[in-house]
């Protein structure tokens, strides 16, 4: 789902991984896939632009439908990134390189690989241009292409990443810096932001706030840091039971909120953070800081800014139930940079790439597809080492919850399953296109009550 390879930040995909038994014995049609070229054909039956988690789960998916050779995804990165372990990286919990493969090990066999980038699309031809002016064509489209970020809409970056006692979980180049910032704290404002765009999962920037909290309690810091949440938002969290569950954690930690407060500077050789008063503009704050994590700014990918596929603000427009493109019927759209009203998430992506499957297959046998995405998504709270909120809700920020228990009390066991089981799950399960969420697991649960 993403043009450099890099999976969402979020990772609740989720739990059931004892009933894919049956989908794990099949995946050993799956072998490693290293061939990276310009496109060997210049037609494809389906076509995938993004190697992320969308783009490489549905060229599983795909394969499964038309066969290896009909399929191609194009993917410039070699490397891909199972980004929601990052947060667990940034605070110490976790090593780098256990988030990395190699592209060419998740493209599936025998599927194209066209080691480009995308320039332009035409979707009234029925074609996309490639790096080269090289034209590649298709029947059916999916847009996986992921979402940009942009440390440069911030004066000082990300040039300031150069200096010390600074950090972002968000960027492979940043994201060790943040656990180096963290173990060197020595007193003064730990400042942590949220941006005035859309972003990947939500809840991240603030993860790594209770990751910094914890570790400092534990080093014996805790009471030189003065911890500040600083976010443009008007609220700590979208959906209200969770936000009232971080608000008791916010409080029990002494951490202090400010909303409204937008990150536009960064003097770095100074150790300032100039913020935006988003309730009175043109008023601005200076703070000092001993140690600043920085959220970016994030937008669709340039190549889909005033393009055919998008809506005026440049996310793909897609029908919110289906998936299908609005105005092109054999164009689709899954992950981040698409228009769905709900949080930008691994865990979204694998119900998505459930639904599009059905959608996809409808389309192909001249039928109006069925079924609807309801817009979950989830994101794994991590307020500990050894503590998980599991948020999981809808497109009308309403709980739908997977486990029969109350999700907005911090668990170990839900730890475990955000730092353990899910990269199993990514892996071994959504990237081969065996996983689309946890809806059928859901409601086995739940019928075990009644």
């Amino acid at each position: 789902m993403s043009a450099i390879g890099v999976a969402s930040s979020c990772s609740c995909f989720h739990p059931g991984v004892w009933l894919l038994k049956s989908g794990m014995q099949k995946m050993s049609s799956f072998g490693l896939h290293t061939a990276a070229r310009c496109a060997a054909k210049d037609y494809y039956e389906v076509l995938v632009l993004g190697g992320g988690a969308g783009g490489i789960a549905m060229s599983a998916r795909m394969k499964r439908k038309v066969g290896a050779g009909n399929v191609a995804v194009v993917e410039p990165s070699k490397t891909h990134y199972y980004q929601p372990l990052w947060t667990l990286v940034g605070g110490g919990a976790k090593q780098l390189a256990a988030s990395a493969r190699p592209t060419g090990s998740v493209v599936p066999k025998g599927v194209e690989w066209i080691k480009s980038r995308v320039t332009a699309l035409d979707p009234d031809k029925n074609c996309v241009w490639l790096e080269n002016d090289i034209k590649v064509s298709y029947k059916y489209l999916i847009i996986a292409l992921g979402i940009s970020l942009h440390y440069e809409k911030i004066k000082g970056l990300p040039e300031g990443f150069d200096h010390p006692k600074i950090g972002s979980n968000y960027s492979i180049h940043t994201v060790e810096k943040t656990w180096k910032a963290i173990q060197d704290f020595k007193e003064g404002n730990a400042i942590f932001t949220f941006p005035n765009t859309p972003v990947k999962c939500a809840g991240a920037p603030q993860k790594i706030m209770y990751l910094s909290d914890a570790y400092w309690r534990k080093t014996g810091k805790r009471s030189k840091a003065n911890i500040m949440f600083n976010t443009s938002l008007g609220a700590i969290f979208a959906v209200k039971k969770y936000a009232d569950a971080l608000l008791e954690v916010i409080k029990e930690r002494n951490i202090a909120v400010n909303y409204k407060r937008n990150l536009v500077e960064v003097r770095a050789d100074r150790q300032e953070a100039v913020f935006e008063n988003l309730d009175k503009p043109g008023e601005i704050e200076v703070h000092q800081y001993g140690m600043l994590h920085v959220t970016p700014p994030m937008g669709p990918p340039p190549v889909l800014i005033n393009s055919p596929v998008s809506d005026a603000t440049g996310w793909v427009d897609v029908d919110k139930e289906t998936l299908q493109h609005k105005k092109y019927p054999n164009v689709f759209g899954i992950g981040d940079c698409t228009n769905l009203p709900t949080s930008k998430t691994a865990a979204a992506v694998a119900a998505q790439s459930g639904v599009l499957d059905k959608t996809i297959s409808l389309v192909m046998k001249n039928q109006l597809p069925a079924k609807k995405y309801d817009g979950y998504t989830s994101c794994p709270l991590v307020t500990g080492y050894n503590k998980v909120i599991l948020a999981e809700f809808d497109y009308n920020a309403q709980p739908l919850e997977t486990f029969p228990i109350d999700q907005s009390k911090e668990r170990v066991t839900m730890y475990h399953m955000k730092a353990d089981m899910m990269p199993l799950l990514y892996w071994n399960a959504l990237l081969k296109g065996y996983w689309g969420g946890p809806a059928p697991f859901r409601k086995l649960m739940h019928l075990g009550l009644k």
